[in-house]
């Protein structure tokens, strides 16, 4: 993880105010000395809320006395006194708020909750104090500017780079004046940006539900549907009921099979009017502020807009490339989804439904048009994808390629009683990492998918600290005898977070700035490409077994589901673009005042002739990837790795072999060596060229 970085997240961390009634004792602090755990997890059993404060204080402490020793270091600056020194700082601190902000994101309460919004400025004012240190940079400086006189290797060259532009990249140039400004800035940002989250969490797990209370308007709905709506009712006393939430595995089906289109509309409208209702979890006015609050310090650091300051630490360099990839996308993409469109409309015809298909309508009709003209029902399909073979899967696959093993250990302690946790062993047997996987959701965990450390590998001393790994999801829940059956977009969803695991488990490197680290727009490469394996027979013979049976999925299902792999990708991919477009525009403007959200956001989407019947994959009031979540003017991300990812599994289909061992070799090798060179540069270290852009073409059905 980036240094930098590492006091960013944990800025979303939690601190309370410290009761000198009810102080912490040191010793009986589990993050103020070392873990007593298999692998040296964090003992969770033994963490309670109080712990917190006590243990991030010290950790400041802790890190502004290594701040302190750099500076003072009466000796020239060096590489060891100077950037190394830097680059192993915090450990303390990243010890302790790495849990906080993983509990607060996947297991979090109002009472931790509070405790984020009280210590996020606190944390941000640590980082800035560091960032913006005169005396610290002075020394950073001298290193840099000296660097090719100091016989540095290629590792130390680069980490100390990084650490310069990181520091540069943070204001460390600016006058005292704008520093000042800067850190107010910083201060104010990170309380915006922790409430939209926040506000985004109560709207999708607290403040809708739907509540059927006649069983004929459950009409269409697959029988575990129904169940799981059973199961939350009674969850919710409101036993006899069927409840159905914002959360995807309960939303999806049902606007995908229910017959009443009167609740599906409801249903939907509660989905995308999250954040937007004018109520206490409304995000559009902390738009406004953090759009503002973006550009001003963009501008301060000598760019024209938000946009450009990200992008140009990125492998796209500026927003105008983006704008242009997205759109050469775009042409083909809306092309196709005016043509599933109308398919859709025309069984609504024949239905004699009397209705334009609005947005509500999409799921359930592009349903009704797989069935017809693929012959592929997705309740067909779900018996053969249950969560255990999904992971057994995707071990299949890991050890196939690179002869890694995955060993379920009860005796690692794991942060909610859902979690399980694995040893990962190298093909030689040795110890490689510790993975976490959690499931399903609950109303502390908030929505989506990602993947995420304790740890990562570190080197102290020479001696070595190997990962501690965490895939948080949320898929469907077993209900009553029926195991977790996944969709095939869940299963892929699974494929994709177990790639960034992956990541995260072989990333090496001698310094932390750049183990593992990469441009945000490669970032998504290891993660995507996992999903092609997903997908194909070969793969899905040996995992996709049926849950009551255990036969592996049939040749003829096979079939349909790679016939309709490319069924409504317009959709998809024009959901996708424009969102992408959207947070694109949010940080382009020259003049970033708006008045109203709503307009700015039909004023983009009018823009590129977004049609009536999609909407964006993320509205702006719930975009928490533009406006809480780090892909900030970076949502463009994920279709810029599909160009890298799809042309690095074309070299594997080009091979003959799904797990050719050479390729899988030069794959694990990126992987390892990911942080040593900018993205294109290691990319074509491992494909022998840059990568062509037909395949995602292809796989999209987009030519």
């Amino acid at each position: 993880m980036k240094k930098t970085t590492t006091l960013l997240i944990a800025a979303g961390i939690a601190l309370g105010a410290c009761q000198s009634g009810n102080k912490v004792v040191v010793s009986d602090n589990p993050f103020l000395k070392k873990y007593e755990t298999p692998f040296e997890v964090p003992p969770f059993d033994q963490i309670k809320l109080e712990h917190f404060l006590p243990a991030i204080e010290e950790g400041m402490k802790q890190n502004n006395a290594e701040i302190d020793a750099i500076i003072k270091n009466q000796e020239a600056p060096d590489f060891n006194n100077t950037i190394l020194a830097y680059d192993i700082s915090g450990d303390q601190l990243s010890k302790v708020s790495r849990v906080f902000s993983n509990l607060n994101s996947a297991n979090t309460s109002d009472e931790m909750q509070k405790l984020a919004r009280q210590i996020s400025p606190l944390m941000t004012r640590h980082r800035d104090n560091i960032a913006l240190n005169p005396e610290l940079f002075k020394r950073i400086k001298a290193v840099y500017e000296k660097r090719n006189e100091l016989g540095l290797n290629a590792d130390q060259l680069r980490v100390t780079e990084k650490i310069y532009k990181d520091f540069e990249r943070s204001g460390a140039n600016l006058a005292p004046e704008k520093q000042e400004r800067l850190k107010a800035i910083n201060e104010e940002m990170s309380k915006l940006t922790l409430q939209f989250g926040e506000n985004l969490l109560a709207e999708t797990n607290k403040n809708f539900k739907l509540v059927v209370d006649n069983e004929k308007d459950l009409a269409g709905l697959p029988a575990d549907v129904v169940s799981a709506a059973a199961i939350q009712a009674k969850k919710d006393s409101m036993e006899g009921k069927w409840v159905f939430t914002l959360q995807k595995p309960s939303l999806l089906p049902f606007l995908q099979y229910a017959e009443n289109r009167d609740l599906r509309e409801k249903l939907y409208r509660g989905y995308f009017m999250r954040c937007d209702n004018d109520n206490s979890a409304d995000n559009k006015e902390l738009i406004k502020k953090i759009v503002l609050l973006r550009d001003e310090r963009a501008k301060m650091m000598g760019f024209d807009n938000f946009a450009s300051f990200v992008i140009d630490d990125n492998m796209a360099k500026t927003p105008a490339a983006v704008y242009e990839f997205l759109n050469k996308l775009w042409v083909p993409a809306i092309a196709k989804a005016k043509l599933e469109r109308d398919d859709m409309q025309k069984i609504i015809d024949k239905e004699g439904g009397k209705f334009k298909i609005q947005s509500w309508d999409w799921w359930y009709y592009a349903e009704k048009v797989r069935k017809e003209k693929y012959n592929l029902d997705e309740a067909e399909v779900k018996p053969y994808f249950a969560l255990d073979n999904v992971v057994n899967g995707i071990f299949y696959v890991a050890n196939k390629l690179y002869g890694i093993t995955f060993e379920k250990r009860t005796d690692i302690p794991v942060y909610h009683p859902e979690t399980v946790a694995y040893e990962v062993k190298d093909k030689d047997g040795s110890h490689l990492a510790v993975l976490m996987m959690d499931f399903h959701p609950r109303d502390g965990k908030r929505v989506g998918a990602w993947c995420t450390t304790y740890r990562g590998r570190q080197y102290r001393d020479g001696v070595k600290a190997d990962p501690i790994v965490s895939m948080v999801m949320n898929f469907t829940r077993p209900t009553g005898e029926t195991p977790a059956l996944l969709s095939f977009d869940e299963t892929t969803t699974l494929f994709h977070e177990f790639g960034h695991a992956l990541h995260r488990i072989f990333a090496d490197g001698p310094y932390d700035r750049t183990s593992g680290n990469v441009q945000r727009d490669f970032v998504e490469l290891p993660s995507q490409v996992m999903e092609h394996w997903a997908a194909e027979a070969e793969v899905m013979k040996v995992y996709a077994k049926h849950y009551k049976t255990g036969e592996a999925i049939p040749d003829e299902l096979i079939a349909k589901i790679e016939k309709s792999r490319q069924f409504n990708q317009g959709f998809e991919t024009v959901e996708y673009l424009a969102a992408s477009l959207l947070d694109m525009d949010w940080h382009t403007p020259a003049n970033p005042v708006v008045d109203d959200v709503r307009a700015f956001e039909k004023a983009s989407m009018d823009k590129v002739g977004l049609i009536d019947e999609i909407i964006p994959r993320y509205r702006s009031p719930y975009f928490q990837h533009s406006f809480s979540g780090g892909y900030s003017a970076g949502y463009y991300v994920y279709i810029w790795a599909e160009v890298l990812d799809s042309d690095a599994f074309n070299a594997f289909k080009e091979s003959g072999d799904l797990f050719n061992p050479e390729l899988a070799a030069r794959f694990r090798d990126l992987l390892t060596n990911c942080g040593t060179d900018e993205g294109m540069a290691i990319y074509t270290k491992f494909r022998g060229k840059e990568p062509e852009i037909a395949p995602l073409l292809k796989n999209r059905g987009l030519q």
